[in-house]
């Protein structure tokens, strides 16, 4: 055999071991980390040294036949301890220390009786693949094997046992990776079942080699590639999660940067796009975008506009997170093309939303309040400034991680409309018949009459 199986094992442990490590030279005074990285390392250690070529090796370098398998099995015993002092400090509570000094203790324990019974046992011939049951019936040989293998037994199955058990407590990433660490452990209690039924069977004189030979290296090297998972999913789970949110949600946007890039690009209210960016930075430069953008066309909302297509959202959809997005997406859509037709001239005042004659009802309350809030110059609904000076400070608002399914922190209103939220907003322009027919009528009626009549394009 080649040991193809074990270094495999051995470079996924230690490839999960590669990620961890930068953080254990951050917080090296980490117990949970430490617990970590130490079953890691030993995980990847115990396939190492059980490869074949490794034993040859050492045992030829030590002039000991035989050497390299006290050796292995002293570093699968510390990994047994390891897993443990895991669980433990992954659950916490009271007594967490006592508890994990005792499992060392233990298991210092098991190291010591495995160095004097190879000590005080005879085994001159080198077995790379097949030493447990070759020297199954050898004075202090036999009692070495049996006690590695019942130590590493007994602490995978209490391993086993306490993560699928805590998994029935828990949710998420953790209890993911609770449920295939227990998996793991249980491959990992296979391997060892596997050797003491093969060297059961050599007392009776029966030779079931092949459980030794190829039945538990096999469940070996799956239980190392569960287990690391088991490991890892915890830990890199979220930050997958909180990257992918940040990746839909950059891309949710689009539509709303797209509406306002007239006015970013007239305005030069957007920064350079930063390049090779992780998709938070990306997130972070797209929504800093469009609120400098809404900044600049603070004030100028219509909040007719915005009453009477909500309305008509409403009836349509009976929704109301997705009639007020609606209803958002109509007015910055209007206030987007207004600013156009302006040019590059000085910005004007905020255009008062005259009511229609006859209106009445809260429909004209609503403008009628909008538009003297607007002339009393109260605050405007993104609380930001138009200026590119402003981006540092957007910067900082969108700096946080996106929250369920990718949606931007959600604003303060204009008078008669509730919070926004920017992402729904541009799924709104994207996806609303209503907001596509208002775009069409405004385009259309600037083409036959100018600006004016603007106000007389409403949703019907």
């Amino acid at each position: 055999m080649n040991g193809l199986t074990n270094y495999v094992s051995c470079g996924v442990l230690w490839l999960g071991l590669a990620v961890k490590a930068p953080d254990l030279v951050r917080h090296r005074h980490d117990p949970y980390l430490r617990a970590i990285c130490a079953v890691l390392c030993l995980a990847g250690l115990c396939f190492f040294l059980g490869a074949p070529p490794t034993i040859g090796a050492v045992n030829r370098l030590s002039g000991v036949p035989n050497l390299a398998a006290p050796l292995t099995y002293a570093a699968i015993t510390a990994y047994g301890a390891a897993s443990q002092v895991l669980i433990v400090r992954w659950r916490g509570g009271s007594g967490v220390r006592r508890v994990a000094r005792r499992w060392i203790v233990a298991y210092a324990g098991v190291i010591l009786g495995i160095a004097v019974a190879f000590t005080l046992g005879d085994a001159p011939v080198e077995r790379r693949t097949d030493l447990d049951t070759y020297y199954a019936r050898t004075p202090f040989i036999a009692e070495m094997i049996v006690l590695y293998l019942v130590a590493h037994l007994t602490a995978a199955t209490v391993t086993m046992v306490s993560a699928l058990g805590w998994a029935r407590q828990v949710t998420g990433w953790l209890r993911a990776g609770l449920l295939v660490l227990g998996v793991g452990t249980l491959c990992n209690a296979g391997f060892s079942a596997a050797k003491l039924v093969a060297v059961s069977a050599r007392w009776s004189g029966r030779d079931w080699a092949a459980l030794d030979t190829n039945v538990s290296p096999a469940a070996a090297g799956l239980g190392a590639l569960l287990t690391s998972v088991g490991i890892l999913v915890p830990l890199t789970g979220p930050r997958l999660a909180e990257r992918h949110r940040a990746r839909r949600a950059y891309a949710r946007l689009a539509p709303l940067e797209r509406e306002l890039d007239g006015v970013l690009t007239r305005r030069a209210l957007r920064l350079p796009r930063p390049r090779w960016s992780v998709p938070h930075a990306l997130l972070m430069w797209r929504q800093t975008s469009v609120q400098n953008a809404l900044g600049y066309l603070d004030g100028t909302w219509d909040p007719l506009l915005y009453a009477e297509t909500h309305e008509a959202a409403l009836r349509a959809t009976a929704d109301p997170a997705r009639a007020e997005a609606t209803a958002w997406a109509a007015v910055i859509t209007e206030a987007a093309l207004r600013d156009g037709e302006r040019g590059n001239g000085e910005r004007g005042r905020a255009w008062p939303s005259p009511a229609r004659s006859g209106s009445s009802g809260p429909v004209g309350a609503q403008g009628a309040a909008g538009a003297a809030a607007a002339a009393g110059g109260v605050t405007g609904v993104f609380g930001t400034t138009g200026s590119a000076a402003t981006t540092g400070a957007a910067g900082a608002a969108g700096a946080e991680a996106p929250r369920e399914a990718g949606l931007l922190p959600r604003l303060s209103g204009v008078p008669g409309a509730g919070p926004v939220d920017l992402v729904a907003v541009a799924d709104a322009l994207r996806g609303s018949a209503l907001v596509a027919d208002l775009r069409r009528r405004l385009r259309g009626a600037d083409a036959a009459n100018g600006v004016n009549g603007v106000n007389e394009v409403r949703p019907v």
